[in-house]
């Protein structure tokens, strides 16, 4: 009826074995993110001040939510509100800058560009360390479009990508 076919069971075996073998330690590493969980357990996100000179209202708390899930999400470090907590990640919005003639085209503008700035300070408590960084990501949008129809289409994908290298910054020793 059910047959085993003779090279399915040192397969099996392998894989068993391997995944006895990672189960075990102590340090994870996924996606090139490398964490000690048996030292670090915690981490706070303060809110992300916004110190541009222009003010988007949307940009600060989309930003703090999205690097909150992705902390939740993508690693095992427990957010905290405590002043204690091992990692402390202090961010603010430092730039957010239209730009105008990126693309021209027949002497007429054809794409503007909108800039945004991120100062990231990361405070390692174990270590008594701290990092401090900047994260700058760009995103185009037509001419034709004024900056408040271009936020709507360009804050998802500002905050994602600002999101991601923070996060690699932090977690991939970049």
């Amino acid at each position: 009826m059910f047959q085993i076919k003779k090279a399915a069971i040192p397969f099996s075996v392998l894989l068993l074995f391997f995944a006895m073998l990672f189960s075990g330690c102590g340090i994870y590493t996924l996606n090139d993110v490398s964490i000690d969980y048996t030292k670090i357990k915690t981490i706070k996100l303060f809110t992300i001040e916004n110190k541009a000179s222009y003010v988007n209202p949307q940009l600060s708390p989309k930003l703090y939510d999205k690097l909150s899930q992705k902390f939740v999400n993508s690693t095992k470090l427990t957010r905290t509100n405590n002043d204690d907590a091992h990692y402390q990640v202090i961010a603010t919005i430092t730039g957010y800058n239209p730009s105008q003639t990126v693309g021209i085209s027949a002497q007429q503008a054809t794409t503007n560009r909108l800039t945004v700035s991120v100062h990231v300070v990361l405070k390692k408590t174990l270590e008594n360390k701290s990092d401090e960084f900047d994260v700058t990501r760009n995103a185009d949008f037509s001419a034709n479009l004024s900056l408040q129809q271009a936020e709507g289409q360009l804050l998802d994908e500002l905050v994602r990508n600002l999101t991601d290298e923070i996060f690699n910054h932090i977690f991939s020793n970049w």
